[in-house]
């Protein structure tokens, strides 16, 4: 008898229930069959083993700096709450599209399994990647996002000292940079950067 839930209550497709009945083979735990709310597609939420999902053979090298990076964020906030997206593209193993830098992160964790949304069509895979390319934040970016953030955990505790929200700004001098592109938008951040850091 399965014991993963069923959303909306009707019967899944073929395909989503085999996959969940391959990820309890393989070891995993489908928790739950769902449809995702654009098209209607049968997902599965899961965990799955660490040692089942590898990335996929044509991903893009990892960057060790965001690796280093999330990781310390992982750390810092003891939870890990963005699941990855598999395919399986046989029985045994689980691919990851998107999702290759958190997996990283888990593996370096020693943790046991991999939350994952579990895709049934392996060809969706190839489509994912188009997910991964998010363009980067550039300097610019980066220091206003900070700034707005740095105002609105001021204002929430004031208490505070900057060192407690060191690890969501990445870096401190972000801060004074966006301070310098709010009062002039062609700042050019991107010179002054490498100075502002070392200070």
């Amino acid at each position: 008898m399965a014991n993963w839930t069923v959303f909306p209550d009707e019967t899944p497709s073929k395909p989503a229930v085999a996959l969940a009945e391959q990820i309890e083979r393989d070891g995993g735990h489908a928790l739950a069959i769902y449809r995702e709310p654009v098209g209607d597609h049968w997902q599965i939420f899961c965990l799955l083993p660490m040692a089942k999902v590898e990335p996929t053979p044509y991903q893009r090298d990892l960057s060790p700096a965001h690796v280093k990076r999330l990781l310390e964020v992982v750390k810092k906030i003891d939870r890990f709450v963005d699941p990855i997206v598999v395919t399986s593209p046989r029985a045994g193993v689980y691919w990851t599209p998107n999702g290759n830098h958190r997996r990283t992160v888990l593996e370096k964790l020693k943790a046991g399994s991999v939350p994952a949304i579990a895709i049934p069509e392996h060809e969706v895979a190839f489509q994912i990647l188009a997910l991964n390319t998010e363009k980067a934040h550039n300097v610019k970016e980066k220091s206003l996002e900070v700034i707005r953030m740095y105002r609105g955990l001021v204002a929430e505790e004031p208490s505070r000292g900057e060192e407690d929200y060191a690890f969501q700004f990445e870096a401190p001098h972000f801060i004074t940079l966006g301070l310098l592109y709010e009062t002039n938008k062609r700042f050019a951040g991107g010179a002054f950067a490498p100075i502002l850091r070392r200070v």
